[in-house]
């Protein structure tokens, strides 16, 4: 079942409720992402892709976001030449923090979170 699109994304639950350790692998491929890009996400997916849908679908949930953010920072770096990229890499990172902390939550609960404004590149 999927929550109508929001602003703040929305959440579906899974057909086959996950395991603790699932869990920790999803919660895992968001929150690193504060630390570490898009490495952990990218790794956790290759390594559980086969073995379970739950932690590969918030991966690569994860991953399309950190790669939508990436594009993001290289606009707003671009556009520093003109003074309005500074407000723009602040305002980035700062729902950077909210969405990524949003979707690790979800993730606790046992539900898939899709960020609200991803580019859905892996499929």
């Amino acid at each position: 079942m999927t929550q109508p699109n929001t602003l703040l994304g929305t959440e579906e639950q899974p057909l086959v409720p996950p395991t603790s350790d699932e869990k920790t692998m999803a919660m895992l491929s968001h929150i690193l992402t504060l630390v570490a890009g898009f490495i952990p996400p990218l790794v956790i997916w290759l390594v559980k892709k086969d073995e379970s849908k739950f932690v590969a679908e918030n991966a690569k949930e994860s991953l399309n976001f950190m790669i939508t953010l990436f594009i993001a920072y290289i606009v707003a770096f671009i556009l520093m030449f003109i003074l309005i990229g500074f407000l723009l890499i602040t305002l980035i990172w700062v729902a950077q923090l909210i969405f990524v902390i949003m979707a690790t939550i979800k993730t606790n609960e046992g539900k898939i979170y899709r960020y609200p404004v991803n580019l859905r590149l892996i499929k």
